[in-house]
Order: C-alpha cells, then sequence, then structure tokens
C-alpha cells in the first residue's frame, strides 16, 4: 500500500501579502473613483483660480500683504492649498471607510481570518492612501503649473513627496482614532474641530505671523503648518535647511507614532 506524500504548503511573505492588500483597494477604487472625480480632479483648478487668481489680484493690488517673501498671493496660497488638499484628502479615506471595514461590512474580520495579520491590513490601507493622496497632489501640481508658481523645478519635485509625507501624517493617527470609536458620530470632531481650523489657520491662506502671539505658536506645533511651511519652502526655492529637517522630522515620527497606535487599535477592535 502506498503512503502518501507529504506536501509542504508555502504561506505567502509579508510583501506579498501587502501586495494582495494594495491590489483589493484598487480593484474597489477602479469601481467607485467616479465618485472621487469633482473633489480629486475638479477642486483643485476652482481653488487656484478662486483664491490664487480672483482674490489674489486684491492682495496684490493692496501692495501690503506680507507673503513671507513670496512675489504674489498666488505663488503663496497655491502651496498651501496643495498640502491642505493632502490634509483632507486622507481624512476622508480614513475616517468612514474605516469605519465601514469594521462596523457596516466587517471585511476586517474576514480579512483577519485569512494568513493576513493586522499590520498588514494597516500598511495596506495607508500604502492605498498615500496612492489616493499622490493622484490629486499630482493634479493640483498640474494646475498650478499652467499659473507660473514655480520658481524651482528641483523643489518641486521634492514638495511631491512632501505633500504624501504630510497626507500620512494625518492618515495614521486618524485612521487609529477610526478604528477605536465606535460610532460615526465622532468624526464630526474631526472635521469641525480639526481638519476646518488647520485648513483656515495653518498658513494656506495667510502667514501665521498675522495671528496672536499664542495662537501663532499653536499654529506652529500642528502637523499642517509644519507640511505647508516645507512644501512652500520647496516650491518657492527659499529653503531653509534646518527647519526643513525638523519639518520632515516631525512629519515622519507623525507617522510612524499613528501606525503603530492603528495597529494597536485595530488589533483590539477585531478582537472584541
Amino acid at each position: 500500500m502506498a503512503v502518501p506524500m507529504s506536501t509542504t504548503v508555502r504561506l505567502p511573505g509579508r510583501l506579498e501579502m501587502l501586495g494582495r492588500q494594495f491590489d483589493y483597494w484598487l480593484t474597489v477604487y477602479k469601481r467607485t473613483w467616479k465618485g472621487s472625480v469633482v473633489t480629486s480632479f475638479v477642486l483643485p483648478l476652482l481653488y487656484v483660480v478662486a483664491m490664487g487668481v480672483l482674490l489674489g489680484g486684491f492682495v496684490d493690488a493692496s501692495g501690503r500683504a506680507n507673503l513671507d517673501g513670496a512675489p504674489t498671493y498666488l505663488a503663496f496660497v497655491a502651496p498651501g492649498l496643495v498640502a491642505a488638499q493632502a490634509m483632507t484628502t486622507a481624512i476622508g479615506e480614513v475616517t468612514y471607510p474605516v469605519m465601514g471595514m469594521i462596523k457596516w461590512h466587517r471585511t476586517y474580520f474576514a480579512m483577519v481570518a485569512t494568513p493576513l495579520a493586522v499590520p498588514d491590513i494597516v500598511t495596506a490601507h495607508l500604502l492605498f492612501v498615500a496612492f489616493r493622496i499622490a493622484t490629486t497632489c499630482a493634479v493640483f501640481f498640474v494646475v498650478m503649473s499652467f499659473f507660473g508658481v514655480f520658481t524651482s523645478a528641483v523643489g518641486v519635485l521634492a514638495a511631491f513627496p512632501v505633500c504624501v509625507l504630510v497626507g500620512l501624517a494625518f492618515a495614521a493617527p486618524i485612521y487609529a482614532f477610526s478604528a477605536h470609536v465606535k460610532s460615526e458620530s465622532a468624526f464630526a470632531l474631526i472635521f469641525r474641530l480639526l481638519m476646518i481650523p488647520l485648513f483656515l489657520f495653518s498658513g494656506a491662506f495667510f502667514p501665521i505671523s498675522n495671528l496672536p502671539a499664542g495662537l501663532e505658536w499653536l499654529a506652529r506645533v500642528t502637523p499642517l503648518w509644519q507640511g505647508v511651511d516645507l512644501v512652500r519652502q520647496l516650491v518657492l526655492g527659499q529653503v531653509d535647511a534646518p527647519l526643513a529637517l525638523v519639518h520632515v522630522l516631525y512629519l515622519v515620527v507623525l507617522t510612524a507614532v499613528g501606525w503603530w497606535l492603528a495597529v494597536r487599535a485595530l488589533t483590539r477592535r477585531l478582537a472584541l
């Protein structure tokens, strides 16, 4: 009687698992991208025209604006807008989508029933968020190029990955928040008390030196100001190397800590 030979089952490696997860998110996006056309590809043009060209015409005509070294208001505001766009895209991708994967669709529970681990799930999702940030910011940079905003081509190339880093610095910790809360009503805190105030008062539209001393200090410790200032330095070719390094380290550390918190929060949530 023949004895059946034992077979060895090869488990996929971590990179392969990430690739499969990222492919899942791309497949979902292929079926839903039309719903993000306006916010991702139309709003950048409207923002630049409305804020940079129309409002900027009045600001430049006054001749009294402090623009932190920018030659025009358009050159000042456009880098701030693209950094803010990275923030809003990131927040949109890790609030309701994460809640849906846990509470409504329960897809994450199915994922952890496979060889996938929670770090794989979080990392792949954040990689997809980075892809979304990259596409929206790329459109923003293309739009800006038609308005003669750029001073340094090398700076623009460097500013693009910085925008992705800015988005991830928001995406990772807010992912942790989304994985922790039990109700989507908590997202009102993110949108009303975090995203909108940061969008308005983190240097995107006017120098934070115009704020009272206490608010200026508060603005300087926010991740959006760190990103806005760094992107503006790069685009305008006015890089302060020590300060730029501080910005990069700040954003990298926030992303890393946010990832750790996200893994921890999702692990606890899926164990319930």
